[in-house]
């Protein structure tokens, strides 16, 4: 039997060596779109579950608020002004007793550079229940005042520590040639808490 074959309508093509050239690039092709698929599809879930997450989280939130909202509404009724008031002056006074001298004595002695000493030192309860620590400082020099501000903002005891006044003193004083009032919120270090058991 005896076959024609127009090569000008089915023109002759190695099929081998066209798999030789392209299969490997082709292959590693189609691994990569895979490859970026599966991440795409694996970011789409991540996301997916974060998103559930934040939804729950925020209606927790929404929650807490809500629960705040009615307690303090429930405080600020006139029957209740009382016992509002005598919270707020167990709370002040808890907060007092916590604090302690001689911790803040420590800390301030590790941060406080030479020729530089305190005046005096006062603590008070500022927005959001943070204890605030205000400090009058002397010296000879305002170099002094601000190396301590700068020790104090890398201590981990301290934070939005900054000067809020500077004077010049008068030669009668001895070394102290300025006074500096220094505001900052105090951090204490909380000790931890020992189990029963007395492992910490």
């Amino acid at each position: 039997m005896h076959i024609d074959i127009n090569l000008a309508s089915h023109p002759y093509e190695d099929l081998k060596k066209f798999w030789l050239r392209w299969g490997a690039p082709l292959a590693a092709l189609g691994i990569i779109t895979l490859v970026l698929l599966y991440s795409v599809i694996l970011g789409l879930i991540t996301a997916h579950k974060d998103n559930v997450l934040i939804q729950q989280r925020e209606a927790q939130i929404a929650s807490r608020d809500e629960e705040r909202t009615a307690a303090l509404a429930l405080l600020n009724l006139p029957q209740n002004h009382m016992t509002r008031d005598r919270s707020q002056f167990l709370n002040d006074l808890f907060e007092r007793k916590a604090f302690s001298w001689t911790r803040v004595f420590e800390d301030m002695e590790q941060v406080m550079p030479a020729r530089l000493h305190v005046v005096s030192i006062k603590p008070e309860m500022g927005e959001d229940n943070q204890l605030l620590i205000k400090l009058i400082v002397a010296g000879e020099s305002r170099d002094r005042a601000l190396e301590l501000v700068r020790r104090m903002e890398a201590s981990k005891r301290f934070q939005q520590t900054h000067i809020q006044s500077e004077q010049e003193l008068s030669s009668g004083t001895g070394s102290d040639h300025v006074q500096f009032e220094i505001s900052a919120v105090y951090v204490p270090d909380i000790p931890k808490t020992v189990s029963a058991g007395g492992a910490p």
